[in-house]
């Protein structure tokens, strides 16, 4: 397990890393371990009394000090003045002489002035400087993303012409899946279709500037890794986007600010997701069926505090939903998976995601209850948006727990939260407001289990009795019966505090309009 450490703590840190090589020597024995981003491959166990097994050791040190940066593990193409003279790495992380191990927080900035060159239009290069490093994930198995803010370094741009230079950008760079359909594809299809009465859309959307796939080469550790083991090893690439930054749901200063930022990520979130005409119990006809045709019909799937973004524009806020690399198209949602790992950020995952008997298909109900538990947490855990509650109550620790669990403790404490006939969480002061939201949001998921389990019962019972009858296969279970219909959704949280959020779309304006005239009515 420690050894498993080491190497996260040499994927987390310092230079993006594809993968590493470990050694790891006890007495007269020795292991040689490979970490990547799809599998750990370990050695058979060296005797150092055994004069074949330090043959073995011998060349495996001689054939990894010939091996190039990018065999190493090193991203292609970045350029850092520590790999060029290694000698200058400890000033480049200001140790002194007396130091026994280098602190965290100046490993985490060694990218800090590299530069790193990507291919580019009309088979040409660009070339950006990296600054400070702004997200990193922690692990090994999986994508791990890193967001870096980046400036345009090009030789290639023509003086005081070029865009990037007025722009501020980052870089993320991650090892999705090579079958993984790109997040740029899905973004382009969104802004296609966003357009005319629906262009408010693009104010929720991140603005992707340029993107790239690197494969690995021919050779490479992990194309020797898939021809030995097949399909029971997941090839992956490096794709590398550069976005517009934006600012993280901490930089909003008041309670109604985020309320209206989670407001939008509803509209926006759906907007994408809905598939056909929907009517409310009052008979309000929604004009969402136009949606078939025009909108691009995405899931998101891994909704998070940390994918919830603000973009500050002419002097407004609004909620951008962020990163959408683990997205699907709605259409092949029953489709096997495109990864051979769980998808999503584990705090935030809908309960029934972290069983292992869970096989899919992802459902629009899943990403709203990823939108629950970003509130949740967010009202439970913080006493500001920049602040995390400094001595949280007992009730209120159990949810920084979900940071730090397994899938069999979140399973269990998510399921009771969903369920809980009588449940009122802890919120701090500040959010206080998201009080009744949670309740209500809390409520609607209850009760939607509750018709769900009822629903599937009766189908069992029906078929042990041979009577099952076509009508009986009606039960909605994207919206759990209707109950977390977008209806339902947004006349919870289009209000805050008694005051009205700003409705975006046009046609969800008319509705809201018209159920206030049914009201008055």
């Amino acid at each position: 397990m420690q050894v498993a450490g080491y190497a996260r703590d040499m994927v987390s840190y310092g230079l993006p890393r594809s993968h590493v090589f470990l050694f790891v020597v006890d007495s007269h024995l020795a292991r040689a371990i490979f970490y990547d981003r799809s599998a750990i491959v370990e050695s058979k166990l060296l005797n150092f009394n055994d004069q074949e097994d330090r043959l073995i050791f011998a060349k495996m040190i001689k054939h990894l000090c010939a091996l190039p940066l990018e065999d190493l593990g090193f991203v292609l193409n970045l350029e850092a003045d520590f790999i060029k003279n290694p000698a200058s790495l400890r000033e480049a992380i200001r140790l002194p002489e007396t130091t026994t191990g280098p602190p965290l927080s100046e490993i985490f900035n060694l990218c800090q002035g590299s530069f790193f060159t990507f291919p580019y239009k009309n088979g040409q290069t660009h070339t950006v400087r990296l600054k400070r490093v702004i997200f990193r994930s922690n692990g090994i198995i999986g994508r791990g993303t890193i967001v870096i803010r980046v400036e345009c370094a090009c030789r290639n741009c023509a003086p005081h012409k070029c865009d990037w230079k007025k722009k501020k950008l980052v870089l993320k760079m991650s090892f999705p899946s090579e079958t993984r359909v790109s997040e740029p594809t899905f973004m382009d299809r969104c802004k296609e279709l966003a357009q005319g009465e629906h262009a408010w859309v693009s104010n929720h959307l991140p603005d992707l500037i340029w993107s790239f796939d690197i494969p690995f080469r021919d050779r490479s550790p992990q194309d020797n890794l898939k021809k030995k083991f097949g399909d029971e090893y997941e090839r992956r690439v490096m794709r590398g986007v550069i976005l517009e930054e934006l600012k993280p749901l901490s930089s909003l200063k008041t309670a109604k600010e985020c309320a209206q930022v989670f407001y939008d990520i509803v509209q926006c979130e759906f907007s994408i997701y809905i598939k056909r005409s929907h009517f409310s119990s009052n008979g309000l006809s929604i004009s969402g069926h136009h949606w078939v045709w025009k909108y691009p019909r995405i899931l998101h799937r891994d909704i998070s505090q940390g994918n919830i973004m603000v973009r500050e524009k002419n002097g407004k806020k609004y909620g951008v939903l962020n990163d959408w690399d683990l997205a699907i198209w709605l259409d092949n949602k029953r489709d096997g998976p495109t990864s051979r790992f769980r998808t999503g950020t584990r705090p935030y995952m809908a309960h029934k995601q972290h069983s292992v008997k869970w096989k899919g298909p992802h459902r629009y109900r899943h990403d709203m209850e990823s939108i629950f538990y970003a509130i949740l947490l967010l009202a439970c855990l913080y006493s500001r948006p920049d602040e995390k509650r400094r001595h949280p109550k007992d009730e209120t620790y159990r949810y920084e727990e979900w940071h730090q669990s397994d899938d069999e403790f979140l399973s269990d404490k998510k399921y009771r939260t969903v369920n809980a006939a009588d449940w009122e969480p802890p919120v701090t002061a500040f959010f206080s407001g998201f009080l009744l939201w949670l309740i209500t949001l809390q409520d609607s998921f209850r009760l939607g289990f509750h018709e769900q389990g009822t629903f599937h019962r009766a189908v069992r019972r029906s078929l042990k009795l041979g009577r099952l009858h076509t009508e009986m296969n009606s039960f909605d279970e994207d919206t759990l019966g209707g109950h977390l219909s977008y209806e339902v959704i947004v006349s919870i949280v289009h209000i805050f505090e008694e005051e009205e959020l700003e409705t975006r779309g046009r046609e969800w304006q008319l509705y809201l309009e018209k159920l206030r005239q049914n009201q008055v009515g």
